[in-house]
């Protein structure tokens, strides 16, 4: 067998004509022709990481080198590309599209998402007490129809009542409110005088009579929206179900098909953030607006207020809505306490009652008990309603902050979006 120097030698006396000192072999080495050459040091090397020592100051201590920052000067001076901008464009607005068109099936699937974060707790806790998954998911479903159903039963009829009186409310309202509609029926009629002064004498002539075809909307609506409703609850329950009763089997299939370990661990980190808040903002929300409506429907009630059970189930209901469903609940109080009793200003204590716990529930009991876990930017949950309520109607108003608040969460966890997160916090 040939020796390691015997072989480098013969290799050395192959490329004899260049010149030693200075060029550089096809494997990066740059020979020495008194340097001790072997075979091993001319095959290419993997390059070695740098390490960078630290810096050290005037007192001795180490100062770390900071990363590099982007400047927002040098991302102005960079072209943008036009081609790319417009593609995400149309990509956003399609995706928009497809929420809208497609909120037949895409409601009810994250309405069951969202019920599923609420009643996963549960499950989990009765599965802990060895009883099956299904079974305890069967068993809240039966629960959730029954107080559905039972609420139903016991709000339809003073619901029909305030609709069926709704045409003569108007006229009630009006007659009613009549004390302050005085001085602006005077300055409407004083504008008007100013404007026939103003403008030409219209042309004599009789002027056909309009026909006009009077419909119910409330009746024509629910008329049109009962099968959607029905098919769409339907829906809803089955996922539900399921959703409960394979808690963690959708995880581990995503968890499956990712192909690195950093991706696995990052999905399950974003699916149990996400589930953990959401869950426990749906579970502490619903309780508040709960007790909420038993106080306010108590406390209207015991001023004398009719059907204060309606009135409760109304505030409970609304105030999963941020600040507009507390607006919505105060004229609708005031609204009908006018029309309840004959002096507006004992009327007037009905929506100061309903103003005053929904501000301290506001400020200070829903603060003290879900503390900052979950806080997002107003102005971000109100353009989250605007939008949502655009997408879905009163059910995308409901849902609006708790997928805001996944969203946050899924921001917080990519490390291009931290700035989004930042911005919605």
């Amino acid at each position: 067998m040939i020796s390691r120097r015997r072989r480098c030698r013969d290799l050395v006396d192959r490329i004899g004509t260049f010149n030693y000192e200075s060029t550089r072999c096809y494997c990066g080495v740059i020979w020495n022709k008194e340097a001790t050459l072997y075979v091993d040091d001319m095959m290419p090397k993997e390059p070695q990481p740098v390490i960078l020592e630290p810096i050290l100051g005037g007192d001795g201590d180490a100062e770390t080198e900071s990363p590099p920052r982007v400047r927002i000067i040098d991302m102005l001076s960079k072209p943008f590309d036009i081609r790319s901008l417009a593609l995400t464009g149309l990509f956003v607005l399609a995706v928009f599209y497809t929420i809208y068109f497609a909120r037949a099936v895409l409601l009810p699937l994250v309405l069951a998402l969202m019920l599923s974060y609420l009643l996963r707790p549960i499950v989990r806790a009765f599965a802990r007490a060895k009883i099956p998954t299904p079974v305890s998911a069967a068993f809240l479903l039966v629960c959730l129809i029954a107080v559905i159903v039972y609420t139903v039963s016991v709000l339809a009829a003073p619901v029909a009542g305030w609709i069926e009186k709704a045409p003569y409310s108007i006229q009630q309202i009006q007659w009613k409110l009549s004390p302050l509609k005085h001085p602006m029926q005077k300055v409407a009629q004083a504008s008007g005088e100013i404007e026939k002064l103003a403008t030409p004498d219209a042309p004599s002539g009789k002027q056909p009579t309009a026909v006009e075809i009077r419909r119910h909307p409330i009746t024509e609506t629910l008329v049109l929206r009962t099968p959607e409703f029905v098919v769409s609850t339907t829906l809803v329950l089955i996922l539900l179900f399921f959703l409960l009763a394979y808690d963690g089997v959708f995880l581990g299939k995503l968890i499956k098909l990712l192909p690195t370990l950093s991706d696995k661990k990052r999905a399950v980190a974003i699916a149990t953030d996400i589930e953990e808040h959401v869950s426990r903002y749906l579970f502490t929300q619903t309780m508040i607006n709960i007790g909420l409506g038993i106080v306010v429907g108590t406390t209207v009630g015991l001023f004398g207020l009719r059907n204060p059970i309606m009135w409760g189930a109304m505030v409970a209901v609304l105030n999963f809505v941020p600040y507009l469903g507390a607006l919505t609940g105060i004229i609708c109080i005031t609204l009908g306490a006018i029309l309840s009793f004959d002096s507006l200003s004992y009327a007037m204590i009905f929506p100061a009652v309903y103003l005053g716990f929904a501000t301290l529930e506001g400020n200070l009991v829903t603060p003290m008990i879900m503390g900052r876990s979950l806080t997002l930017n107003p102005v971000m949950i109100l353009l989250s309603l605007t939008f949502w309520g655009w997408m879905w109607g009163i059910a995308g108003i409901i849902l609006a902050v708790p997928i805001l608040a996944a969203f946050k969460i899924f921001c917080a966890h990519i490390k291009p979006m931290d700035a989004l997160a930042e911005f919605l916090s």
